[in-house]
């Protein structure tokens, strides 16, 4: 199954939805893309919708993954809201993520739902600097 991705414009921040092969290859590829994402459309806050089919990662993949991507996402990627919809993946792995990236300066937090994560990105945008977020 081929990634897809398909980032939405919404008030303050952009949605990316993103479907495939649950690779290494295709996370690292949609990250990036979201990051230029970023860039291009000068906003600098997130919310990824990953639904990518297929086992779960391992803990050292995870890590190496996340790792390299933390090197690349600040200042164009200021906040990220994370939701892996995949009800099969395990949900540990993703606050194991989240606490790598966190510890390497990423502002990010993952969530079970979509609505939660909407919630707490919504907080943060009225938390940034005035013209900071999209739509400013």
């Amino acid at each position: 199954m081929p990634l897809q991705l398909r980032i939405e414009n919404k008030p303050g921040y952009l949605h990316a939805y993103v479907t495939g092969e649950n690779t290494p290859a295709n996370i690292r590829r949609y990250l990036s893309e979201v990051r230029s994402a970023c860039a291009e459309r000068k906003c600098p806050v997130v919310l990824v919708e990953e639904n990518l089919q297929g086992p779960g990662l391992s803990i050292a993949r995870i890590h190496q993954i996340v790792t390299e991507a933390s090197e690349d996402v600040w200042p164009t990627v200021q906040c990220i809201a994370a939701v892996d919809v995949n009800p099969e993946h395990d949900y540990k792995n993703m606050k194991f993520a989240e606490t790598v990236a966190l510890n390497r300066g990423v502002n990010v937090r993952v969530f079970r739902t979509v609505e939660e994560a909407r919630r707490w990105l919504l907080k943060q945008i009225d938390a940034l600097p005035a013209g900071k977020a999209h739509g400013a």
